[in-house]
Parts: C-alpha cells; sequence; structure tokens
C-alpha cells in the first residue's frame, strides 16, 4: 500500500481550470467549488461537482468509488473523481479535483468538501485504491462507511511483486485468483489461503502477509454483508474505478485538455443513460416464466436490472428449496442445484413479516434478490416481490420523488441554469410523457397535440426573447442620453466602453439563448419522432386486429 506526501506543478494549466470554474458558478449557483485554503491560487487542491453530480448523488449516492487510480499510473494530471452507479448499473459522477498537494491533510479536506457539497449525506460504502493516506481519511470522515479497496489493484500489485513465483510456476496466479473470487465462505477462504501459501513456501513473504491483515477490506467474501452495488458477488470494484473516464482522461492528458475530456465524458454517459431510458420505457423484455412475479419486476425494473432479476428467477427451476427446520416464527430451507448439493445455501424465512435473508448475501451486497430467497418464495407461493425486495435505486423511478436535499441551493428560475442540468430535466420529463401517451391511441392524440403545442410556445418564446434582447441594445445608448440626469443622481456615468461590453454581453446572452433552444428544439422534435413511430406501430396493430376480427 502507498502513503507519502507530493505537491505537483502545472503552471498556468490550474488557472485555466479555475476560470472554467468561475464561469461555470456563474452560469448556475448551483455549481460547486472549492479551493483548499480558499487562496485561490492555482496551486491549491481544486474540487468540484456540477448541479447534475449533487441531483445524482441524492438518487444513488449510496454506494462511491474515489478513482485516485492516476497515482499509481502516473498520471501528467493529478486528477480524482468520485463516482457511482445508476439505475442502469452505468456509471456516473458524483464529483471531480485535482490534487496538487497530497498529504493527510489534503485527502481529509477532500472527503470534507465533497461531502459538503453533497449536503452532508453520507455514504453506506466507499471503495477506494489500496493507500493509506486515503484510508486514513476516509476513517476520520466517514467513520460509519464501509470501505473496500479496489481488488484489481491489489491483484495486478500482486503479480508484479510476486512476479518471480508466477514465472517459476504457472498455476500460481490461477489459483491465487480462485482462492479470492471462488470460495463461499469464510472458513473456505481461510483454508484455501492457508493452503496455498504453505504449497509455494511463502508463509514468509511480506507483501502477502499484508494483504492478508487487510483481507477485510478487499476479499468478496467479507465483503458481502454491506451494499455496493454490483451484480457480481465476486467483483470487488473491478479490474479498475475509473470507469467514468476510462478513454477521456489517460495518462498523456495535459491540464490543458482535462476540461474538455471531462465534458466530453459527461456528454457520452448522459447519452448512454438516455438510451437506456428509451430501451426501458419503449421497449418490452420478453418473459420466461407465466410468473406473475417476473411481470412484477419486468413493470418495475431497469432493462439491464430486470435482466439480472430474470436471470435469478429462471435459475429457481434447478435449485430446488427444502426445508431442514421449522421453529414456527422462521422456517429454515436448505438451496442447491441439482447435483452441486455441497455448495448449498441456507434462507430463513418468517412467513408473518413475509422476509427472507440468505446465507449468500446476494441481495445485501447488490441489491437484487437471489435465486435461493426466490426458491423458496416459490415454494412458499409468494407470488409478487415485497417491497422491501425492490428498491428504488434500480428502478424505472430512482429519479422520482425529491430531488436535492433542501439545504442544497435551489435552482433560481432568474439564473441561466446550466444546459446539461436543463436538459436533463426536460428529458426525464419527456420520457414520463412519452410513456403514458403511447398507451392508447386517445392519449397519444392528447400528447402529440400538447407536444406541437409546447413546440410552439418555445419557438415564440426565443422570438420574444430574441426582440426584446435587441431592443435593449437599440435603447441602451438613446435612454442613457434621455435621462442622463437623473441617472447621475443615482447611478454611475457608463463610458462608451462600458457601453460596448454591455452590448457584446447582451449579443453573447443573446446567441447563447438561442443555441439551447436550438437544443431544446431538436429534443421535441425527437420526441415528436419516436411518437410518430408508436403511433405508426399502433396503427399496424389495429388494423391486424381489424383483419383477424374479420377471418
Amino acid at each position: 500500500m502507498s502513503s507519502g506526501t507530493r505537491q505537483r506543478t502545472l503552471g498556468g494549466g490550474g488557472q485555466h481550470v479555475l476560470d472554467y470554474l468561475k464561469r461555470m458558478q456563474s452560469e448556475n449557483p448551483a455549481f460547486f467549488y472549492a479551493i483548499e485554503g480558499d487562496n485561490e491560487q492555482s496551486t491549491g487542491n481544486i474540487f468540484w461537482a456540477d448541479a447534475t453530480s449533487r441531483m445524482n448523488y441524492s438518487y444513488f449516492g449510496d454506494t462511491v468509488r474515489l478513482d485516485t487510480s492516476y497515482r499509481a499510473n502516473r498520471y501528467r494530471v493529478p486528477f480524482a473523481a468520485f463516482t457511482g452507479l445508476n439505475h442502469h448499473g452505468q456509471p456516473v459522477l458524483f464529483g471531480c479535483a485535482l490534487l496538487f498537494n497530497e498529504s493527510d491533510s489534503s485527502f481529509i479536506w477532500l472527503i470534507q468538501t465533497w461531502i459538503q457539497a453533497m449536503s452532508g449525506r453520507l455514504p453506506i460504502s466507499i471503495t477506494t485504491e489500496p493507500d493509506q493516506l486515503i484510508q486514513m481519511a476516509v476513517a476520520q470522515v466517514l467513520p460509519g462507511a464501509r470501505i473496500r479497496f479496489c481488488k484489481g489493484s491489489i491483484l495486478k500489485e500482486t503479480h508484479e511483486k510476486l512476479a518471480h513465483v508466477c514465472h517459476t510456476h504457472p498455476a500460481f496466479e490461477m489459483e491465487f485468483n480462485k482462492c479470492i473470487n471462488e470460495t463461499e465462505t469464510v472458513s473456505e477462504f481461510e483454508s484455501s489461503w492457508e493452503s496455498l501459501i504453505e504449497r509455494y513456501y511463502l508463509l514468509d513473504n511480506e507483501w502477502l502477509q499484508s494483504m492478508y491483515v487487510a483481507r477485510h477490506n478487499w476479499v468478496p467474501v467479507y465483503m458481502r454483508d454491506t451494499f455496493f452495488g454490483e451484480f457480481s458477488r465476486t467483483d470487488c470494484g473491478g479490474d479498475s474505478i475509473n470507469s467514468f473516464f476510462d478513454g477521456f482522461v489517460i495518462a498523456s492528458t495535459t491540464i490543458q485538455l482535462l476540461i474538455k475530456q471531462y465534458e466530453k465524458a459527461i456528454s457520452s454517459w448522459n447519452e448512454k443513460e438516455t438510451k437506456a431510458d428509451h430501451d426501458t420505457i419503449n421497449t418490452l423484455p420478453v418473459l420466461k416464466t407465466p410468473s406473475p412475479m417476473e411481470k412484477q419486476a419486468a413493470s418495475l425494473y431497469t432493462r439491464r436490472l430486470f435482466m439480472k432479476f430474470q436471470e435469478e428467477l429462471v435459475e429457481t427451476l434447478a435449485n430446488p428449496a427444502t426445508k431442514i427446520e421449522d421453529s414456527g416464527a422462521i422456517t429454515t430451507f436448505r438451496v442447491a442445484k441439482f447435483g452441486e448439493e455441497l455448495k448449498a445455501h441456507t434462507v430463513r424465512f418468517s412467513a408473518f413479516e413475509m422476509k427472507a435473508n440468505c446465507s449468500c448475501q446476494m441481495f445485501e451486497f447488490s441489491g437484487i434478490i437471489c435465486r435461493h430467497i426466490l426458491s423458496v418464495f416459490r415454494a412458499k407461493n409468494v407470488l409478487t416481490l415485497p417491497s422491501e425486495y425492490l428498491l428504488k435505486r434500480w428502478t424505472i423511478n430512482a429519479k422520482s420523488g425529491g430531488v436535492v436535499d433542501e439545504r442544497t441551493p435551489e435552482l433560481s428560475s432568474n439564473s441561466q441554469e446550466s444546459l446539461t442540468v436543463r436538459y436533463n430535466n426536460l428529458r426525464q420529463q419527456a420520457i414520463k410523457f412519452v410513456e403514458e401517451g403511447a398507451k392508447s391511441i386517445h392519449l397519444y392524440n392528447v400528447a402529440m397535440n400538447a407536444l406541437q403545442e409546447a413546440g410552439k410556445k418555445v419557438a415564440a418564446a426565443k422570438k420574444q426573447r430574441s426582440g426584446a434582447l435587441q431592443a435593449g441594445i437599440l435603447a441602451n445608448g438613446a435612454n442613457q442620453e434621455m435621462h442622463m440626469g437623473e441617472e447621475n443622481q443615482t447611478m454611475p456615468y457608463q463610458s462608451v466602453d462600458e457601453k460596448e461590453k454591455k452590448i457584446q454581453e447582451l449579443t453573447a446572452d443573446l446567441e447563447s439563448t438561442n443555441q439551447r433552444c436550438e437544443v431544446y428544439r431538436a429534443n421535441l422534435l425527437a420526441v415528436l419522432k419516436d411518437m410518430e413511430e408508436q403511433k405508426l406501430k399502433l396503427s399496424v396493430k389495429v388494423q391486424n386486429a381489424r383483419l383477424s376480427l374479420k377471418e
């Protein structure tokens, strides 16, 4: 595990980032940024989070990843990021930082500042690189959060430190990975680990000793009782935790290009989320069973989550539940796959509370109910999923309800809200509108008329805004001369240069407004096109139904 203090200097690049952050905050008061020491110097550590990141954290801030992989990978830019997982299981951003100075106090400042930007809401769990400075900072600022080290980083470093063993014994790496990923219980892991290091004479290896001491923070079998939002129990942070900026911010990225790549990454993931939303709402999954529970899950979960649930449900057919104890209040079942009885799991079921817990702890780890509990539900004739097994964060309506904690600055109606925030809000409302409007021909016609009317109002507002700004620019000089005597008593005289600057500002404002209106218009046209396609599909279905009746 690495530790120590470093300081970086990046010339004027830091000031370039600062100028960007100041501009973004002037456009949107909900854009947050802070500088360590608040000295407005480009050499101080910088943290920022836009309004979308802060909103997303209110929905998906239960588990967090702090990516500081730039340290181990020797990036030119000391770029760190807080990320999580959205309702499609896609990476979602919670904030970014530039860490020019690295020390225990700097990491403490970083996490404290991030929590402040997230309105004081604390995560359940956090995944980080195996770093002593970060570990100490997390323990101090987030004492109640479960800290997990990125398994991929540990396996990579293990391979490097034990390269001689891997070279001499080619089977070692495969056996080591099997010990980490495939053991089902703590005792099985302990036994496998002990056998492994004895067979390869590694009892005195200091690296493996340190990794064993830290096993509660990275070996999957110790992680299952805590929510990390991953679909595979053996995934402990994956091969890396920088998936949000993977391919956008790389080792050779300069600080001058950082903001451009940062915005590209955000745009790319926004598009992917939009597509996943569209696919979930506008396409129907293929049901594989007659179970009411499967139909219920298909209507509530996002598509990717439903596919995972469906996989577990189908597996119940090969994993029968056998009752082994009944104490009255609690019934205990043994669930095992045919032919794999030695890998059985134990499920405790309360019929009164309609609750169950499984020894595999898949629900605790991923928030998705496991095949073992589903098998018990099947045996007990539980036809629909109890509400506590439907985490809202995995559903189509994950973003409904309250947006941001009430302590977060509200988006002022008079401010220029960022394009991303406005786009996301419009997109979410439009998707819900499309979903309702496509349910019947009558609703479709009502929705289509409403959208066309909305399009006219947007165009009228755009035209009115344009005319008002132009009139203000033309009238500015005349009004200054006409009321000069009065204005001299209430405001200072404006020079020609000041007037020219004001005109330039208003012109830029007009151009920016026109660009945003074009974006809104394009989005509305896309929605209208989608609804036209839906209308065509419905018309074909109606025609086919009529033909069938005639036959």
